[in-house]
C-alpha cells in the first residue's frame, strides 16, 4: 500500500549549478550526495518536512537521465511513493494493465528497493514505487 509521497525527482545537468537555486534562493540544506552506479546518476537530497526533493544529474552520457535531459530539459522527471509492500504495488498496477519499466525492484539510492511504471500508463508522469530494503534476520 502507498503510504506518502517519499521524494520528487528533478533532473539537473549539474549538481553544483543546481545547489546554488535550492540553498541560496530556496534556503534549503542538502542532506547527502549519493552516486548510483547502476543508474549512472549522482543524486543531491534536500528535505522539506517528510519529502525529499533528489536532483539527478548524469554520470555518464548513455543514462537515462541524460537522454531526458537531451529530449526534454532539465526539470521535473518523476514522483515516488513509499509503499510498504512494493510487490504487492507492481502485482496491482501489473494487474491494472500498467507498463512496468522493473518488473522486480532493484536497488535505488539510498538502498531502497525502486521500480518504475512506464509515463505511458500514468499519464505522462514517470511514477516510482520505493520501499525500504527487506531486512533479513
Amino acid at each position: 500500500m502507498i503510504t506518502k509521497i517519499d521524494h520528487i525527482g528533478i533532473a539537473v545537468r549539474s549538481l553544483a549549478a543546481a545547489r546554488v537555486f535550492y540553498e541560496n534562493v530556496l534556503g534549503l540544506q542538502c542532506e547527502k550526495i549519493e552516486e548510483v552506479a547502476s543508474q549512472k546518476v549522482r543524486a543531491a537530497f534536500f528535505k522539506i518536512g517528510d519529502i525529499h526533493l533528489e536532483l539527478l544529474e548524469p554520470t555518464a552520457s548513455d543514462s537515462p537521465i541524460a537522454r531526458f535531459i537531451e529530449s526534454k530539459g532539465e526539470g521535473f522527471h518523476h514522483i515516488a511513493y513509499k509503499s510498504n509492500d512494493i510487490d504487492s504495488q507492481l502485482d496491482q498496477a501489473t494487474e491494472a494493465g500498467c507498463k512496468l519499466i522493473h518488473e522486480e525492484p532493484i536497488i535505488g539510492a539510498g538502498d531502497k528497493l525502486v521500480a518504475f511504471l512506464h509515463p505511458k500508463s500514468s499519464h505522462g508522469i514517470l511514477t516510482e514505487f520505493c520501499a525500504e530494503p527487506k531486512r533479513t534476520a
